[in-house]
């Protein structure tokens, strides 16, 4: 049977409704980066989409053709992620599509090192004869956030998002979006098959330790 990421680490891929507090571990990921509204008709963000997934199943497939990738294992490919700012803002702002900057990703699994990831894009490039140079090997460590489940429209993330915020300083957290810490999402319905009221999406917010003011000391 394929290994399923999402079913082997429910922690991660599975939350619940009500947001919590999540300790992520570094992983690697095919990622695209772009800017502007995911919305746009055959724009930058479908176009990265569709590098992404092809690269993603030309090292899932491998097993079928001549080139063996040391260690592969079959596996489900892992869902759709994003990496969400905006310049001079904290998080994002729902209302400014056209002012995101994004980071797609596609998990991979531990077999995939960066030779075999290379080795995928040259594969991908010559059977599709595309330009698959825009797709990165992405080492990444999320580390310390409040994670939520989010079901129904993108555009009623807002409400979610401000209970994690609530929950995560309740809990003696707050929001951390310095040093390359974004607003974090994984897609896992298919928008195109999926009623808007029940998109099951996955939020992240990098969160660390708020710190604490010191007593005044008294004699």
């Amino acid at each position: 049977m394929a290994f399923d990421y999402k079913k082997e680490y429910k922690e991660f891929y599975l939350p619940p409704r009500t947001p919590g507090i999540v300790t992520v571990p570094a992983m690697n990921f095919l990622a695209v980066r772009g800017q502007g509204d995911p919305n746009e008709e055959g724009g930058a963000y479908q176009q990265a989409l569709e590098q992404l997934y092809t690269v993603a199943y030309t090292i899932k497939m491998s097993k079928m053709g001549k080139h063996r990738l040391e260690g592969y294992f079959d596996y489900v490919v892992p869902p759709l992620e994003g990496l969400w700012w905006q310049e001079d803002t904290q998080g994002v702002d729902y209302t400014r599509k056209a002012d995101f900057r994004w980071i797609s990703l596609i998990r991979l699994p531990e077999f995939v090192t960066e030779e075999a990831f290379r080795w995928a894009v040259r594969e991908a490039t010559e059977k599709k004869q595309q330009d698959f140079s825009a797709v990165e090997f992405f080492p990444w460590e999320e580390g310390l956030c409040v994670q939520c489940m989010h079901i129904g429209p993108y555009d009623d993330e807002p409400a979610t998002v401000t209970a994690m915020a609530e929950y995560a300083k309740a809990q003696g957290y707050e929001l951390d979006y310095n040093h390359g810490r974004f607003h974090h999402e994984i897609y896992l319905s298919d928008v195109r098959r999926c009623k808007p009221e029940k998109l099951k999406t996955i939020i992240r917010q990098p969160v660390k330790e708020a710190l604490r003011s010191e007593l005044p000391y008294h004699a």
